[in-house]
Formats: structure tokens, C-alpha cells, sequence
């Protein structure tokens, strides 16, 4: 017993005292690994689904992809909210609470998806198409949503536990459920597509195994092996009711910005979807899709840089120690700019080789994907920044500003952005709107207000 607690305590990452910048890389660098790995394997789905069953199916899965992208805002809402209550409870000693926060969070989020996930079985046909999808790409639209919808269920337990679980000090295993479930899918995935021929079904399959894993995972971590944090039975009596209530409403305030991010990254999806079909078609959707599917790639780095940073903020800023919170803040600004930086010239300078492995070389949509891509590339540095930024004022509660942030780059502007560029040129205003939503948004985010640019010093 004495050995077990000596390790526990050699384990612990001390939020408090740690030197700040090898505290933040030794949560960064597993939070990184974990990400990217993510969204290789979400790559790897495209690819499998590009050459396996064609570019309709990319296309099909772009027009779905607003769920899956659903799903993570409202896990995100969830697990970021409950990241920096539970943060600054830990910081003050009040453990128990920090541990009904998180029971919370997971019983709440979880059943708020299954309601959502019927309602969508029900409406699926008129939901679809609200998310723009045509005719042709219906019957694999279907395919993908019904067997991927089970998945979105998991996804929820999946992502909150990884916040839980990097808070409570293991990194580590936190990354291994991107890890292990991405594996797995990625297996899965060749399985399905290509040996068992089970076209686009077999890819969201994949995914739902996938999920399946990576929430058994989180449960055994919750009930075996966490150190500080612990599930505890909820009460059912009115007041305890209420109080869950008010502990959500304040967990999805501190997270509502998380979620408005993956909601950008929806709205991005679904104008985009309707601009490009409108303009080029089903080609210019299956085109548009290899960006969709490569930027999450920037979106996980970046959010990982964000992650990363905020136990420390958020910690730290219960504890009162203003001195940590804004130098972690400048090294995670650091660390978006090499971030975003890196992401828009490998998106650049590698196009060609990147849309080749989602589309065959010569057809359509390849070529679109090609001069697009480099366009669309501009807004890495600026997205990078932006994700840091908010992040940042969603980690010491200030949740009003983060929340205007997020709504002008996910929907203030990036809205107009689809309808106007595409005016100045066609197809090349497409692929410039989002760019310029992100670069707008930063703007406004650097010189709104005098303690925006102080926090940056």
C-alpha cells in the first residue's frame, strides 16, 4: 500500500508548482501524439473510402459529417466545461465536488445523445436533406448515418473522458484512447471496404467498433484505475435535480465556446457543401471533402496546443497564481504559431501527393481538389491562432468572450464569407472563404479589447 501511494504521488502532475513549460510539453506532447493519430486514422477512412468505393461515397460521408461533427461539440461542451470546474474545485481542495461535476458530465451528455441520435434515426430522410444532400448521393448518405449514429453515442464518453483523464494526471492513457481505438478502426476499415466489400456502411461501422473500444476504456480508467478523480452515485431527489441542473448549466457555459468550435467546423461542412454543389456539383463536393478530411488534421494540432494549456490556466487561476496562467499562455501562443505555421506549408507544398490519396489522378475532382487545396491552406495561421486565444479566455471563465469569438468565426462570418467570395471568382472564391472568416475573426480578436493584446505580452 505505502509503494502504491508513492507512485501515485510520483505520477501526479503538480499543476501548482511544476515548472510551467515542461509541465505544458509533458501534457502537450501525448495530447499531440493522441490527436494527430486521430486524425490520421479519420485520413486513413477517407482514403480507404476513395479508392475502395469512389468519390460519390466521399462526397456522401461530407454530407454526413456534420453529426460526427455535432457529436464532438456537444462531448467538447461537456468535457471542456467540466475540465475547468473540476480544475479550479481540485485547486481548492474540494475533491468530492469535482468528482459529482464529472459523474455529471458523462450521465447528462451521454443520454442528451441518445435522444438526439433517435430524433435523427426518425427525421432521417428530411435531415438529410437539410444538410444539402441530392439525390445521387442519398442512398449512401443513408448507409453512413444509420450505422455511424450508435458510434456518436460512444464518442460522447470517449472524448469527456479524456479530458477527465488528462486532469487527472495520466496523459498517457488519455492518449492511448485515441491510440488504440484508431488502430483498430483503421483495420477495421481496410476489413470492411475492401476484403468484405461493404462499401460506406463498412467504413462507419469501423468507426462505431472503434468508439465502442475507446469507451470501454474510459469506463475501466474511471472505476480502476483513476488516482484523484472517482465516479460517484447521483441522487434522484428534487434538490439534488436542481443542483445537477445548475452544475450543468455552468459546466455547458464554460464549455459552450468548445462546442460553438466544432459547430464552426460544421457550418464550414455544411455551406460549403451547398456553395460547391451548387457551383461544381457533386465533383466539387467529392473535392471539397479532401480538404474536409485534412483539416481536422490542423483543427487536432491546434486544439491539442489549446488542451494542453488550459488544466494549467485553469488551475492556476483558481489557485490565484496570475504569474503561471500568463506564462503558460505566452508558450501556448508559441506553440500555435509553429503549429499553424508548419500546417498551412505541408498542406501547400504537399497538395498533389495529399488529394491523390483520396482521389485517382485525372478525374474531375481531382483537379479541382489540386488548385483548391493551397487556397484553402491560408487559414491554418490564423485558425492556430484563433483556437489558442479562445481557449485561453475559456479556461479563466471568460466564457462571454470566448462564446463571440467562436459565433464570428463560425457563423458571423464565415456565412457571408461562402456567399460573397464565390462572386469574385468561382472556384476559387470556394476555397477562399474560409480563410478569409479565420483572418477576419483574428482581427477582431487582437484589437477588440486592450486586454486582449496585454494577455499576448
Amino acid at each position: 500500500m505505502v509503494k502504491k501511494l508513492k507512485d501515485l504521488k510520483r505520477d501526479r502532475i503538480d499543476f501548482g508548482r511544476a515548472r510551467i513549460e515542461p509541465l505544458f510539453q509533458r501534457i502537450f506532447i501525448p495530447t499531440l501524439l493522441s490527436m494527430v493519430f486521430a486524425s490520421f486514422y479519420t485520413v486513413a477512412d477517407g482514403i480507404f473510402v476513395g479508392q475502395g468505393v469512389g468519390s460519390d461515397a466521399l462526397a456522401a460521408i461530407n454530407i454526413v459529417a456534420p453529426v460526427f461533427l455535432m457529436t464532438t461539440g456537444i462531448a467538447l461542451m461537456f468535457g471542456a466545461g467540466v475540465s475547468v470546474v473540476a480544475s479550479i474545485h481540485l485547486a481548492q481542495g474540494n475533491n468530492k465536488a469535482a468528482d459529482i461535476n464529472i459523474t455529471q458530465a458523462l450521465v447528462v451528455a451521454s443520454l442528451l445523445m441518445v435522444a438526439v441520435a433517435v430524433a435523427i434515426y426518425v427525421w432521417r430522410i428530411p435531415f438529410l436533406r437539410l444538410l444539402g444532400c441530392s439525390d445521387t448521393l442519398m442512398p449512401l448518405a443513408l448507409d453512413y448515418l444509420l450505422l455511424i449514429l450508435p458510434g456518436c453515442v460512444f464518442i460522447i464518453s470517449q472524448m469527456i473522458g479524456t479530458f477527465v483523464i488528462r486532469l487527472d494526471g495520466s496523459p498517457k492513457f488519455a492518449a492511448s484512447l485515441e491510440v488504440v481505438p484508431g488502430i483498430l478502426n483503421i483495420l477495421l476499415d481496410w476489413l470492411f471496404v475492401f476484403p468484405l466489400q461493404m462499401g460506406v456502411g463498412g467504413s462507419a461501422l469501423a468507426s462505431t467498433l472503434s468508439c465502442a473500444v475507446a469507451s470501454a476504456m474510459v469506463g475501466w480508467y474511471m472505476f480502476y484505475g483513476a488516482k484523484n478523480v472517482r465516479l460517484r452515485r447521483l441522487k434522484l431527489s428534487l434538490t439534488s435535480l436542481y443542483l445537477t441542473a445548475r452544475n450543468i448549466g455552468y459546466m455547458a457555459r464554460s464549455g459552450f465556446s468548445s462546442m460553438l468550435g466544432e459547430l464552426a467546423m460544421s457550418m464550414i461542412l455544411l455551406a460549403g457543401n451547398y456553395v460547391f454543389i451548387h457551383e461544381l456539383g457533386e465533383d466539387g463536393v467529392a473535392a471539397f471533402s479532401v480538404a474536409c478530411y485534412l483539416y481536422p488534421i490542423v483543427f487536432m494540432v491546434n486544439n491539442a496546443v489549446a488542451q494542453s494549456a488550459q488544466p494549467i490556466i485553469s488551475f492556476n487561476h483558481g489557485a490565484g497564481n496570475s504569474a503561471r496562467v500568463r506564462e503558460a499562455f505566452r508558450i501556448s501562443l508559441r506553440t500555435a504559431v509553429v503549429c499553424g505555421l508548419l500546417a498551412t506549408a505541408v498542406l501547400v507544398v504537399g497538395a498533389k501527393p495529399l488529394v491523390g490519396l483520396f482521389l485517382h489522378a485525372g478525374t474531375r475532382p481531382y483537379e479541382l481538389a489540386i488548385a483548391g487545396l493551397p487556397l484553402f491552406a491560408a487559414s491554418a495561421i490564423f485558425f492556430a491562432l484563433n483556437v489558442c486565444i479562445i481557449g485561453y479566455y475559456q479556461a479563466v471563465e471568460q466564457n462571454t468572450r470566448a462564446t463571440v469569438y467562436m459565433l464570428l468565426r463560425g457563423l458571423v462570418f464565415l456565412v457571408p464569407a461562402f456567399i460573397l467570395m464565390p462572386m469574385l471568382a468561382v472556384p476559387q472564391g470556394l476555397w477562399l472563404a474560409v480563410p478569409a472568416s479565420e483572418c477576419l475573426t483574428l482581427a477582431v480578436v487582437l484589437f477588440s479589447r486592450p486586454s486582449s493584446r496585454a494577455a499576448v505580452k
